[in-house]
C-alpha cells in the first residue's frame, strides 16, 4: 500500500507561532526546502518516512537527514486498514512498570471515537466502525440523527469496537448525536465523505486537513512521528 511514499514532497500539517501564515496548514514544500522559523514558532512536516516538527528560531531544511523509520510502513498500515491494531513504534511504548501507555489510545483512523466530537472523515461509508476508549464495562449507545430517527450500537464489557447501525446510513454531511448511560454530554458528529487515499501520507493528511477532520490528523501526525523527530533552532 506504501510502496514508493518515501519519495513525496514535505508537507505542512501543523503550524503555530508568527510564521503560521507563511506556513499553513496543507502547504507542499519542495523538497531541501529551506525553512526560517522565528521564536515561537513550531512547525509540523510530513513525508513518506513520517512526522518532523520544527521549533524556531531558527533555519531547517524541509526534508532534513533525519533517517527514515523501518517501521513506518507497518505502524500507517495498522492504523488505517480496516481493523488492525497499531502494532509498531506505537505498541510498544511501555513504561518502567510494563504498562502500556497507549491503552485507551484510538488504534485506527477510521474509527468513530464517541466519545470526541468532531468532523469525521469516512472513505468507506459501508463499513463505519465505532470505538471506545473505556471498554471495562457493557454500554448502549444511542445513535440519533437530526430527523430523530435512532439506532442503538450494543457493546459487551471488554469489548471497545462495533459496527455503526445498519438503519443509519452514513453519507456525506450526516450529523448525528451519541449518548450512553454515564456520558457527560451527547457527542456531536459530522460525516465527511472522502475519496479513497492514495497510498502516500501526505494525500491522506491533505484530505483530512481539507475537510476540517482534526482529531484523525492529530491521531495520523502522532502515530508516524518519527524517533526523534524534533529539531530546535
Amino acid at each position: 500500500m506504501l510502496a514508493g511514499s518515501a519519495a513525496a514532497a514535505p508537507l505542512v500539517v501543523r503550524s503555530a507561532g508568527p510564521s503560521a501564515k507563511v506556513y499553513p496548514a496543507g502547504k507542499a514544500l519542495p523538497d531541501n526546502a529551506k525553512i526560517t522559523l522565528k521564536a515561537g514558532d513550531t512547525v509540523v512536516l510530513l513525508d513518506g518516512r513520517g512526522t518532523r516538527t520544527l521549533s524556531g528560531p531558527g533555519t531547517f531544511s524541509s526534508t532534513g537527514s533525519t533517517v527514515a523509520a523501518a517501521t513506518t510502513g507497518s505502524t500507517l498500515n495498522a492504523l488505517v486498514s480496516g481493523g488492525g491494531e497499531r502494532r509498531a513504534r506505537i505498541g510498544a511504548v511501555r513504561s518502567a512498570s510494563g504498562i502500556d501507555k497507549n491503552a485507551g489510545r484510538n488504534p485506527n483512523v477510521w474509527y468513530v471515537d464517541v466519545t470526541r466530537s468532531a468532523n469525521m472523515c469516512i472513505a468507506d461509508t459501508s463499513s463505519v466502525t465505532v470505538w471506545r476508549p473505556d471498554a471495562s464495562k457493557a454500554a448502549s449507545v444511542r445513535v440519533t440523527r437530526a430527523d430523530g430517527t435512532s439506532g442503538t450500537i450494543d457493546l459487551a464489557a471488554g469489548q471497545a469496537a462495533g459496527l455503526w447501525p445498519a438503519n443509519l446510513p452514513v453519507t456525506d454531511g450526516s450529523a448525528y448525536k451519541l449518548s450512553w448511560e454515564g456520558a457527560k454530554a451527547p457527542t456531536s458528529l459530522k460525516f465527511v465523505v472522502v475519496k479513497p487515499t492514495s497510498p502516500g501520507l501526505e494525500d491522506m493528511a491533505q484530505s483530512l486537513i481539507k475537510a476540517g477532520c482534526n482529531a484523525q490528523l492529530d491521531l495520523l501526525i502522532e502515530t508516524v512521528a518519527l524517533p526523534d523527530g524534533k529539531s530546535q533552532g
